[in-house]
């Protein structure tokens, strides 16, 4: 009766299954169709070749007394346990099989369902045989110039009984990556030679190569070897088995021993200069060095470059464009009084603002060439030669800027007042004085600094009960803050001034500058319900890159903002989104700014200011990294409340975004379409730029637009614009990534080239270049432009073959067969053999070949899996036509078939394209299946006359009883 809707149904991995002694094994089983908890368990059972009929329990999912005592120590130890792969799923692990473990494996679910109905076991052999693989290759120690060449030879045999596949690839290890192989190049178990990613170029240009020399031997061959060839290399065996799912298990594996390969670097020119904007400066002028590499601009090869000053390390920029300053100049940096950056692969900056003397001296770079980015050991470096740098003192041009963040506090409310000196060429004495509003013209001294950066208070601020402990900061040569933190009364306010001396030979000069502070009394306090409203504007929402923007944040409150203590947090969201608003910078109400983590490239770029009830932020120079959503946050606390705690009122205000334009691309590709004709062998195709900005990289993806006339464009190779390599999925097989290379033959003009060209590669081609450039942070994106198309056509030397071109339309029904006409019109040249191949077309436009039918007679499935279905029933020297058996509905679709003619000058020599020919288009509709009792005898003429012809049969039988009754009756 079968397994109805509903019932369970236990599926084991389908066998018989062969897997070698010693091996990993495993078995998965599934159950569906059942009722009851989604987590089934499972049993594991065997059934051994001696002993066929008695079930020998193994591992369970629920009971740990499951086990015979046989297998109980391995179920114990991890050798044999049960993985599970969801609810009603699992797989049965044997780690190290054994001779003993062959037999018949049963695996069962414990009954969960109300009442038992369908199956609840089921049963798959497993045979174990002998692991004959083997893989030798004698050891060595190779030392060789960059660029020699290596061969490396490898031994592998087997002698399994069954029917079984080899793999045998070859690996590199390296001392940075000892745990971790590199794949070099492999031929797999279909034999195809597929390279690993760091020598998949190399493959593509020959120059490395695997081949199989009489039936046990495999050489490995290197043209020329660079220096991250160097490292331990080995060869590495798999032997494979088809099991009866379809599916291709490694049954074995085998490692040979190590050759140590050592290269020694030949070396490259690399040429460096150094050059300076001006190398005679006056302190305060800003300098600018540059490092030049006087090798062609090339994103593959990659550079260290290390500023030195008195051959002293300044900063160094590592092959990923990492910067990392020494510790010196870290903080000059940040402040953004330095800069380092890479406009491209081969030009380096060093811009150093507002110099000092103690930026005089021989500037170098230092430059070093690494093979990969990642590398510890560069290739060849070099030293530039020394550039001079005078800086001439300024003279004593003291200047000084007094500024206040707390210009209007209540009593009991602290003061921070900002004492900013420059121009100073040697050390400053500071003194901070007190000009009271009621006694004009006296003065309390409040604080002094010495030049040894001792300092001491005034005789009325010495005792720190009633004001506090006063704080005095000296943030760095030229920058002085004093905080006093409580105010007494209205009469500390007034002005505050800064008296500043240098001091020099002998000599002293002095500069002085004043703020001020208005102090009230305390006033209402500060209702917690007491109204707050922010608001952020922004005087433009775009703007141009290295523009600069200010936002500013507006806070309407019911009470005076002055009188309490107030913070503002700005918040920022990039753009794209990638997540919630993170915190920027935060100003306290102490005028501290506290910037936060998560966006760090912000310091050093922005200002915030405050003026009255207005928060400003000011963006300097902008980045594409600053576009995105701002938000800003206020915050109050009631008056002479310390510490602050928490807030009275908080307000956030309304999301700004903004965006960041970059420089317009003025890329122009040539779009003039062309064509291209070939009768064989390789094709190139052809993609110009017209303009570009001198310093832009660029990334160029070819595309393939079938001839088909609703074909959708197909990707075929993309190079970014640092040469990185992605094919298209119908263009990523090795075999596809052998025939198609992109390359750039010149500084403006890049090739498709199309190795070993098919007819099955006509269409249209084009490319589409991307412009991308350097902006100070990274690589950006500027615009892109498609070329024209060009269309390549097959015009072999000989006479055209002529087949039907017409296109028509089959219809068949699911399970029947039906055959796809494809006849040769006329007759081929003598000595001219044909061959034909058929495609279904897919959804992109672009045919999949079914079945190929060469000149020498042989016939080959490009789909294994419809091998079974397709023929060619030949009735004829000219016909072509395809008989798909057992249609399908996913048969459905468009066919075609391609006829070819060939000749061979004489025997062994190759065959040569002399025509081709394509038929139309041939669409196959495919029918359910009838399944019906009427639509069955409609079908069938004689069971459909029998049912007609049936009552009157009955009629004539019923008379012939009735006459023979009568006649019986009468006697």
């Amino acid at each position: 009766t079968g397994v109805a809707t509903g019932q369970r149904q236990v599926t084991v991995q389908q066998g018989p299954l062969y897997r070698t002694e010693g091996s990993h094994v495993t078995l998965w089983c599934k159950v569906s169709g059942y009722q009851g908890p989604a987590e089934q368990n499972f049993q594991w059972s065997i059934y051994l070749p001696s002993a066929p009929e008695r079930e020998v329990q193994i591992v369970s999912t629920v009971d740990p007394s499951f086990p015979y005592a046989i297998y109980t120590q391995r179920v114990r130890g991890r050798g044999i346990f049960v993985e599970r792969l969801q609810g009603d799923a699992v797989r049965l692990h044997i780690t190290e099989l054994q001779e003993r473990d062959a037999g018949q494996y049963e695996c069962h679910t414990p009954n969960t369902d109300e009442r038992y109905l369908g199956s609840y076991s089921a049963k798959s052999s497993l045979s174990v045989i002998p692991d004959t693989l083997s893989a030798s290759m004698a050891p060595q120690a190779l030392t060789l110039m960059e660029g020699d060449a290596v061969e490396l030879t490898c031994e592998v045999s087997k002698s399994t009984a069954q029917h079984t596949h080899l793999s045998v690839g070859w690996y590199l290890l390296q001392e940075a990556e000892e745990h971790r192989a590199q794949e070099i190049l492999t031929l797999s178990k279909d034999f195809i030679l597929k390279p690993g990613p760091s020598y998949e170029q190399r493959f593509l240009e020959g120059d490395v190569q695997l081949n199989k020399v009489g039936n046990t031997t495999y050489k490995l061959l290197i043209a020329g070897v660079k220096p991250s060839d160097q490292g331990q290399l080995y060869c590495e065996a798999a032997e494979w088995i088809e099991d009866p799912d379809g599916t291709w298990q490694d049954i074995s594996s085998k490692k040979t021993e190590r050759t140590s390969l050592a290269v020694v670097s030949q070396g490259r020119d690399l040429p460096v200069d150094i050059t300076a904007a001006e190398s005679s400066l006056d302190e305060g002028d800003t300098l600018q060095l540059s490092c030049v590499m006087g090798v062609p601009k090339s994103s593959s090869r990659h550079f260290r470059v290390t500023w030195l000053l008195n051959e002293m390390e300044v900063a160094r920029v590592d092959p990923h464009g990492v910067l990392i300053w020494e510790e010196e100049y870290q903080e000059r940096a940040k402040l953004g009084q330095l800069q380092a950056f890479k406009p491209s692969n081969t030009v380096y900056v060093l811009t150093i603002y507002k110099v000092g003397l103690e930026d005089k001296g021989t500037y170098q770079c230092s430059v070093s060439e690494m093979s990969t980015p990642g590398d510890l050991h560069s290739i060849q470096s070099n030293v530039s030669s020394g550039i001079q740098v005078n800086v001439k003192p300024a003279g004593h041009q003291l200047r000084l800027a007094v500024s206040t963040s707390t210009p209007q506090v209540t009593v009991g409310e602290p003061l921070s007042l900002h004492c900013e000196v420059q121009g100073a060429s040697s050390p400053v004495s500071l003194r901070w004085w007190h000009l009271p509003p009621r006694h004009p013209g006296r003065r309390v001294l409040v604080a002094s600094v010495e030049q040894d950066g001792s300092w001491s208070l005034g005789s009325a601020y010495r005792d720190g009960g009633s004001r506090g402990s006063l704080q005095l900061e000296k943030e760095s040569p030229g920058s002085f803050t004093l905080v006093i933190p409580s105010t007494l009364g209205e009469d500390d306010g007034g002005q505050y001034r800064c008296e500043a001396t240098e001091w020099s030979r002998g000599r002293n000069w002095t500069e002085r500058g004043e703020a001020a502070v208005t102090v009230s009394s305390m006033g209402k306090a500060l209702s917690s319900r007491a109204g707050l409203h922010a608001t952020l504007r922004s005087r433009t929402a775009t703007v141009s890159y290295g523009q600069s923007f200010e936002l500013f944040c507006q806070v309407d409150a019911s009470y005076t903002l002055e009188e309490v203590p107030a913070s503002v947090q700005w918040l920022f969201q990039p753009s794209p989104a990638t997540g919630p608003l993170q915190e920027l910078v935060q100003l306290s109400p102490s005028g501290t700014v506290v910037w936060r983590t998560a966006q760090p490239h912000f310091q050093g770029k922005a200002q915030l200011a405050k003026a009255g009830t207005s928060f400003k932020l000011h963006i300097h120079s902008a980045l594409p990294a600053n576009q995105g959503t701002y938000q800003c946050e206020v915050q109050v606390w009631r008056r002479n409340t310390l510490p602050l705690g928490q807030p009275a009122a908080s307000s956030s205000s309304n999301a700004v975004g903004i965006k960041v334009v970059l420089p317009e691309s003025k890329l122009q590709v040539a779009t003039k379409d062309s064509s291209v004709e070939i009768a064989g062998g390789n094709a190139a195709i052809e993609c110009r730029i017209v303009f570009a900005q001198n310093n832009s990289q660029f990334a160029v993806t070819w595309y393939l637009l079938p001839l088909l006339a609703e074909a959708t464009p197909l990707q075929i190779i993309r190079a970014s614009y640092s040469s990185i390599l992605e094919y298209g999925p119908e263009f990523s097989s090795p075999a596809q990534k052998s025939r198609f290379l992109s390359q750039r033959v010149s500084s403006n003009t890049f090739q498709l080239q199309i190795l070993s060209a098919a007819p099955r590669d006509e269409g249209r081609y084009y490319c589409v270049v991307e412009e991308w450039l350097w902006l100070v942070d990274g690589w950006y994106r500027l615009g892109e432009g498609a070329s024209g198309r060009t269309t390549l056509k097959f015009r072999p030397p000989g006479e055209q073959l002529q087949v039907e071109s017409t296109n028509h339309s089959i219809s068949a029904r699911e399970g029947e067969e039906v055959t796809l006409p494809c006849r040769l019109q006329g007759a081929l040249q003598p000595g001219t053999q044909p061959s034909a191949t058929w495609f279904q077309v897919r959804s992109s436009g672009r045919g999949s070949a079914l079945l190929s039918l060469h000149q020498d007679g042989s016939v080959e499935y490009p789909q294994e899996r419809l091998a079974a279905r397709l023929f060619l029933r030949r009735r004829s020297a000219g016909d072509f036509s395809l008989t798909l058996g057992s249609v399908e509905r996913g048969d459905a679709g468009a066919y075609y078939c391609q006829l070819q003619g060939w000749t061979q000058q004489s025997q062994g020599k190759d065959w040569d394209l002399q025509a081709l020919a394509q038929s139309g288009y041939t669409q196959l509709i495919t029918i359910p299946p009838e399944s019906t009792v009427l639509s069955r005898i409609c079908s069938s003429p004689a069971l459909l006359n029998f049912i007609l012809y049936l009552p009157l049969v009955l009629i004539l039988l019923l008379a012939l009883a009735v006459f023979c009754w009568y006649c019986k009756f009468r006697k």
